[in-house]
């Protein structure tokens, strides 16, 4: 019998290649290597696996976020964050292809990340963004605007077929995805900084 963390490594996995509605419960428990009624006699319903391999999944990846420097300007601190984000999901690709997956679909699983994932991470960085647009430094935006700038060039790193079509090469190296984390970063933050006085300063 698997450990608890095998269990919700492999439920991630597959809930991350196959999507919810297609990792069914036989199939779930196939790739578990347990029995088909372990998922309903251990968590209650497959509904309640997905979140608690969600929660999992989400917890290590913020215990992989780097600590940001407080005493930083508000751009910076911008910056550090986008750029932790960024370099997380180098590390964790799982969680960002069964997010970007669940973002599309209008189901209670994207209820729960909206108040368990893009709230917590909106309220992290929404006051830093706010005294940039009131300094005029940033221009203002649309929280929702503001929020699909940052998040979706996440696949920058996570969709490597894709990636290796648009010329990129050595997909598996942890240096070049790191590389290219740091490069999307860069390229949103001084997006978002374009614009507004003192944008360049």
């Amino acid at each position: 019998m698997p450990g608890e963390d095998d269990v919700l490594r492999r439920g991630l996995e597959a809930f991350a290649e196959l999507g919810y509605d297609r990792a069914s419960a036989r199939e779930l428990a196939r790739r578990l290597g347990v029995s088909h009624n372990f998922i309903n006699d251990r968590y209650g319903s497959k509904a309640a696996f997905w979140r608690a391999v969600v929660d999992s999944a989400l917890r290590a990846q913020k215990a992989r976020m780097p600590e940001v420097d407080g005493s930083v300007d508000d751009a910076e601190w911008l910056r550090q964050i986008i750029t932790g984000f960024y370099r997380t999901a180098v590390d964790t690709p799982l969680v960002g292809r069964l997010i970007v997956d669940e973002f599309n679909r209008e189901t209670e699983r994207l209820d729960y990340l909206y108040e368990h994932y893009v709230t917590p991470l909106l309220q992290t960085m929404l006051p830093s963004i706010e005294r940039l647009f009131a300094s005029g430094r940033m221009a203002p935006v649309p929280t929702d605007v503001l929020f699909f700038a940052v998040i979706p060039p996440v696949s920058g790193v996570l969709q490597a077929p894709l990636a290796r079509r648009l010329g990129r090469t050595d997909l598996a190296s942890p240096p070049q995805l790191t590389e290219t984390a740091e490069a999307l970063a860069a390229l949103v933050v001084n997006g978002l900084l374009a614009t507004g006085a003192g944008a360049c300063s």
